[in-house]
């Protein structure tokens, strides 16, 4: 299978841990967002949106959604699972995620912070304000949730979910942008937790083919 993405890219990065925690080989396809790749023909033919990731299978089918690429995966390769076994268990780790995927990440993507500082003329310092205020009102609720009393070493219980491959990409681009995380020692815990383990090591930004 192949996988287009970014070094960086939050999206590509939960779908290496992924796959590295089902011990699947990717053969990764970088797509620079700083230049602009993902607008050229050959990425909107993959994706029409213009975004990464994109998982080529075996198969021929392009996959885009980084949530589903790795629903697919653990649909298509069922073990190790990333999802509980009981329905309760599964959707609290789905809303993990997606309060990370689909609330946090999209108000700060690259597309999000270049219209700030672009079209509408936002400066630098009100861009991080911006940045770290979405950050934090996640991070907040994200924190409650974690200890709700389902947590364990990891997001929901002993093992790697799905959502612990969302988070990690969360708090790094949080450090990244130099976000105050010492409300958060429940999150900060989980992610060193979980950065420790070589599947999300190897998953790590600096460790991909395009990070020099």
């Amino acid at each position: 299978m192949q996988l287009y993405g970014y070094f960086r890219s939050s999206a590509a990065y939960r779908v290496r841990i992924v796959a590295n925690l089902k011990g699947l080989e990717l053969d990764q396809l970088p797509v620079n967002l700083v230049k602009g790749e993902q607008r050229t023909n050959a990425n909107l033919a993959r994706n029409p949106q213009g975004l990464v990731p994109t998982l080529v299978t075996d198969e021929g089918h392009a996959l885009n959604q980084s949530l589903a690429i790795c629903e697919y995966l653990e649909e298509r390769y069922p073990t190790p699972a990333i999802l509980p076994s009981d329905l309760e268990g599964r959707a609290r780790v789905r809303a993990l995620a997606q309060v990370i995927a689909c609330e946090i990440h999209p108000l700060n993507n690259l597309r999000v912070l270049k219209h700030l500082t672009g079209e509408l003329g936002v400066s630098e310092e009100e861009k991080l304000a911006w940045y770290r205020h979405w950050v934090a009102t996640g991070f907040d609720a994200l924190e409650a949730m974690l200890n709700d009393g389902h947590s364990g070493d990891f997001c929901h219980g002993s093992s790697p979910t799905l959502a612990d491959a969302c988070l990690v990409p969360q708090v790094f681009n949080a450090e990244r942008f130099k976000c105050d995380l010492v409300p958060y020692p429940r999150i900060q815990a989980i992610a060193a937790r979980a950065r420790a383990l070589p599947a999300f090591a190897k998953a790590a930004p600096e460790a991909q083919v395009d990070a020099n």
